[in-house]
């Protein structure tokens, strides 16, 4: 059972915009300069952190966006098993955005 799916489209190095809600699942959209960042974890049916974990989706676009798959996955565990994100939408693209300026990806 998904209990938040988000997107969050993530500039690498710069982001533009405020945030706009879209569709029926509370989803989040930032302007983009260059690379989509979809933020899609699956958060189990508790409070707490259990079972949570990033959707495949996540880990695709950090990869397209120039980080390897290792870097990718071990960045998307981090945003989505944080338990100061569950039910914070906007606190899972504070720490991503947060990851993105402290550890850009490096084209190949």
């Amino acid at each position: 059972m998904t209990r938040a799916l988000m997107m969050a489209g993530c500039a690498v190095g710069c982001m533009a915009g405020a945030p706009a809600a879209i569709a029926q699942d509370h989803a989040y959209q930032l302007s983009t300069q260059r690379h989509v960042i979809t933020i899609s974890c699956y958060r189990g049916p508790w409070e707490d952190v259990i079972w949570d974990r990033p959707n495949p989706v996540f880990t695709d676009s950090l990869v397209s966006a120039g980080y390897t798959f290792p870097e990718a996955h071990a960045i998307a565990e981090r945003v989505c098993r944080d338990p100061a994100t569950v039910n914070r939408p906007n606190g899972m693209v504070n720490v991503m955005t947060r990851i993105l300026s402290e550890t850009p990806p490096r084209r190949r």
